[in-house]
């Protein structure tokens, strides 16, 4: 089949600009200011302010973690030299803009919420060694989290943007406006070959960061909420299962811009395979994490880890863990261990959506069994409020990008798609 190089160019550098997230805007918005309003409400109603910020907890760990997650994708691609990829990347690095969600989230929680998420921590400080105490007092909790995911997000964003400023020189002539002005002035002093050093450089530095500070964020955000339990693979458990979700979460974003941002000729099965295999193997490797964390502390027996296991899977949140199990690992295992599976766009994107749902039901298991007040599971519109605020700001600033920035790049497209027309 003859591959009209020039031709394709053109039609990327097209579809690049010309999107349609208006679905992800308008929805993401209007999710946004329901979850808020009732987050609020929540807030000020006696009796269920505790379930909201416990709520508000667990979402903002589902969603910081992807997305971290979804730009250590860009770090380990260009440290590995990926190429199968051009077409799809630009769609996990769109999520850059919840980065100040994100941090306004955790300022939220380090302030007012603070007493209601973690009251139990506090009150057991007391009997744990002073070490322990000094680590999670407040305010040294506060700037530990605060100032290290800052500075993974500085970085994340100086990687972005080199990998987008190349696009940028592209597409120009494409765009008019407020927009044409915003890429010469991002373009202004630009060096290719200084930024495509940045680019590596902000890359390298990335990944092992990545698991430094999702590892703190997980310590003080889980394993603080019950302080005398620890487990030292919890932050591996968290930062992958942040990057499972972050494929997971790619897989619907690329289904969803077939028709969004015009690629639907240009992504093609054998990339949806690709994809598939990763959110295949790291479904397999957040088990062995999981696994090995569990085995570990199954055979110490010691009532300080025991007792945080024991309170998840049996008695009232017994039914909670089998979901995340079965969701998590049971079911993406057997439906991606083929081949066809993987590159079916609507089998990929149910498991993909059943994977990502039980992965926010892990972060509901691991939080709130540690602060809640109630017997067992309750979901009312406590839980749903901070449910519909994040999901809705998610999109919204996903969109917010999408209207801003080039949703493909066709510099990183050309080398997936000559490499595929050429039989590689």
């Amino acid at each position: 089949m003859s591959f009209d190089a020039e031709a394709v160019r053109t039609r990327l550098v097209q579809s690049s600009v010309n999107t349609n997230y208006r679905s992800f805007f308008v929805g993401g918005l209007l999710l946004a200011v329901v979850g808020g309003a009732l987050f609020v409400m929540s807030v000020m109603t006696m009796g269920a302010h505790h379930r909201a910020w416990h709520a508000f907890q667990v979402n903002w760990l589902f969603w910081t973690g992807v997305t971290g997650g979804s730009i250590a994708i860009t770090s380990v691609h260009k440290l590995v030299g990926a190429k199968w990829s051009g077409v799809i990347i630009r769609l996990s690095q769109a999520t850059v803009f919840f980065i100040p969600v994100s941090l306004v989230g955790l300022l939220l929680i380090q302030t007012v919420g603070y007493d209601d998420i973690y009251g139990n921590m506090v009150a057991a400080l007391g009997s744990v060694s002073p070490g322990k105490a000094r680590w999670l007092s407040h305010s040294w909790m506060f700037v530990r989290e605060f100032g290290a995911l800052a500075v993974l997000y500085a970085l994340g964003i100086r990687m972005i943007k080199s990998d987008i400023l190349p696009d940028l020189e592209m597409v120009k002539a494409k765009v008019t406006g407020a927009r044409r002005n915003r890429f010469d002035r991002m373009l202004a002093g630009y060096d290719e070959e200084a930024n495509h050093k940045r680019l590596f450089v902000s890359a390298a530095i990335f990944a092992p960061l990545y698991a430094f500070v999702m590892t703190i964020v997980a310590f003080d955000g889980i394993m603080a909420l019950q302080p005398h339990w620890f487990s030292n693979l919890l932050g591996a458990w968290y930062f992958m299962g942040a990057w499972l979700a972050a494929l997971m979460l790619q897989a619907l974003l690329m289904l969803h811009a077939r028709k969004a941002a015009n690629l639907d000729e240009f992504i093609s099965a054998k990339q949806r395979h690709d994809l598939g295999k990763l959110c295949f193997g790291f479904t397999v490797f957040w088990t062995y994490l999981m696994w090995a964390q569990f085995l570990v502390i199954w055979y110490g027996n010691l009532p300080e880890e025991t007792g945080f296991v024991f309170a998840r899977l049996w008695g009232p949140w017994r039914p909670v863990g089998a979901a995340v199990g079965a969701g998590v690992f049971i079911i993406p295992f057997a439906g991606l261990l083929g081949v066809a599976p993987k590159k079916a766009p609507f089998t990929l994107g149910v498991i993909a959506t059943i994977s990502l749902c039980a992965l926010w039901l892990e972060r509901y298991l691991m939080v709130t069994p540690s602060v809640t007040l109630e017997a067992g599971p309750v979901f009312g519109l406590p839980e749903l409020g901070p449910i519909l605020l994040f999901g809705g700001l998610f999109f919204f600033c996903y969109a917010v990008f999408a209207q801003r920035f080039p949703m493909v790049s066709p510099r990183l497209a050309m080398i997936t798609l000559e490499k595929e027309a050429s039989g590689h």
